[in-house]
């Protein structure tokens, strides 16, 4: 058997403040790189697709392994925090049920010991397990870069697979979410090749709320994972349950509009129609669900 390879030399560099690594970042450009859980980096500078020649940790920073909620009930996580921190915070589990619950599925219990929030979410995988809930619970993402601090709704985050929009010398420092609407039910279903640790082949996240400004007297937020280069709303088929009464015929229908927003490929883990059929099931699934919960 073939011992594993080992990490390449490195420098490391542990950032105390936002403007040291945005100064880093800026002197050193492509041949940084971040470190908050390093459950992806490290295993890409064992095989060699990742080379950094600078290793800067960012989790000692201020904020970055923090969860809070403030007066107006906005939940921040901090990019550092770790999956089964978020799982397992009670404030999250109370408020952000679905939220916890798409972070306790991710990977296996002992990476998300490591797995961060932020990590997560900057490979900008179709696959991450928490993105689909940060869709419909409609996050924005906290930006520190040379300019300063931004914020971008998370639908305008992603550009593609491993594609985000941070510029140059910016770094994720949280995401924060606004209070989710007042009796709001939320299910996330994800489809692997086992039941646990595996990869999304298929992942719907459904939110659902009384509103009465909506003909239906609902609204419903739909989005998809793994079916697609980025995760995606299925506006089609959210507006058609907004005008349309709930019930097992336009929840079918619903099923169908998010069909027609999905575009997803062969791979080795699935076939592109398996992906679709699926994202018909797990969406009308999940649809039942969270209005048997409402």
């Amino acid at each position: 058997m073939l011992a594993r390879p080992g990490l390449p030399r490195f420098d490391y560099v542990r950032a105390e403040t936002p403007g040291e690594v945005v100064a880093l970042l800026a002197e050193r450009g492509e041949a940084a790189r971040l470190l908050m859980g390093g459950t992806d980096l490290f295993p890409r500078m064992r095989e060699g697709t990742a080379r950094p020649a600078l290793v800067i940790d960012v989790k000692h920073i201020p904020g970055m392994q923090e969860i809070a909620v403030d007066g107006q009930g906005w939940l921040t996580v901090g990019a550092a925090v770790t999956m089964n921190g978020l799982a397992r915070h009670p404030r999250v589990r109370s408020d952000y049920p679905l939220l916890a619950e798409a972070a306790g599925m991710v990977a296996s219990y002992q990476l998300r010991n490591r797995a961060t929030v932020g990590g997560n979410m900057c490979n900008a995988s179709p696959c991450a397990d928490t993105t689909p809930a940060t869709m419909v619970l409609e996050g924005r993402f906290v930006l520190v870069g040379p300019a300063g601090e931004r914020e971008i709704a998370a639908v305008d985050f992603f550009r593609g697979p491993g594609l985000t929009a941070l510029q140059r010398g910016e770094f994720l420092r949280a995401i924060r979410y606004p209070p989710p609407p007042q009796g709001a039910v939320g299910r996330y279903l994800k489809l692997g090749r086992n039941r646990l640790g595996d990869l999304a082949i298929v992942s719907v996240a459904v939110l659902g709320f009384a509103d009465r400004t909506a003909p239906s007297g609902y609204r419903f937020r739909i989005a998809l994972g793994a079916v697609a280069p980025v995760v995606v709303r299925a506006a089609a088929a959210e507006a058609l349950l907004a005008g349309e009464p709930p019930g097992e015929e336009a929840f079918a229908r619903a099923a169908e509009k998010a069909v027609e927003a999905a575009s997803p490929i062969d791979d080795v883990r699935a076939s592109a129609a398996y992906r679709l059929a699926m994202v018909r099931v797990l969406t009308l699934r999940g649809l039942r669900e969270v209005f048997r919960g409402m």
